[in-house]
């Protein structure tokens, strides 16, 4: 091979691994910043329904919650109609952070430590964080996409994709009776929390 050829793939090769390093590193700030808001937030709380209250508005804006309820709901999601997507999509929004602002204490607060994030797919980057809260430790990794900037698109907690979760959930209730049974079921969620 010619040297000025290999020099050139060796150029463009160390550029793509500078750009890769940029992107991820990218989203980890982007992921920090969010969990720092949504710590101090929750700091300041005095119980899980001010919580739930307080951080909706930073998560709508750092969570593609559209992203997640399409994922979330599957393949049946194309037979929804624009309005019973938006619809959806609220209900979801509303039932992942109340239901995971009920799972915080007022008072007592997480430690998060960062890993090396990982860019498994392109326009994909995958942050690993440890988290220590109340003695236990928990493995969470969030998934973030670029959306006109960076959204976070999922969370695996212990190996256990959110979305996922929710799917097998939603999927069955489309299958029993579309659109209309999903949006029940999510409304009868929201309403009745656990």
């Amino acid at each position: 091979m010619n040297r000025h050829y290999i020099t050139a793939l060796l150029f463009v090769l160390v550029a793509l691994v500078g750009q890769a390093a940029e992107f991820t590193a990218d989203a980890e700030k982007y992921l920090r910043s969010t969990v720092d808001e949504v710590l101090s937030v929750a700091d300041r709380a005095s119980d899980r329904h001010t919580l739930a209250d307080k951080v909706r508005p930073i998560l709508l804006r750092r969570v593609s919650f559209d992203a997640m309820t399409r994922r979330a709901v599957g393949p049946g999601w194309r037979q929804f109609t624009p309005d019973q997507q938006k619809k959806a999509t609220q209900l979801f929004a509303t039932l992942v952070i109340r239901t995971y602002s009920n799972k915080f204490t007022p008072g007592e607060k997480p430690v998060v430590s960062y890993k090396a994030a990982l860019s498994p797919a392109s326009g994909r980057v995958d942050v690993p964080t440890g988290l220590v809260y109340k003695g236990s430790r928990y493995s969470v990794t969030y998934r973030m996409e670029q959306e006109g900037g960076w959204k976070i698109t999922d969370v695996v907690i212990e190996g256990v994709s959110m979305i996922a979760n929710y799917r097998t959930q939603l999927d069955a209730q489309f299958k029993k009776g579309g659109a209309h049974a999903v949006l029940t079921s999510l409304e009868q969620s929201v309403s009745h929390p656990s």
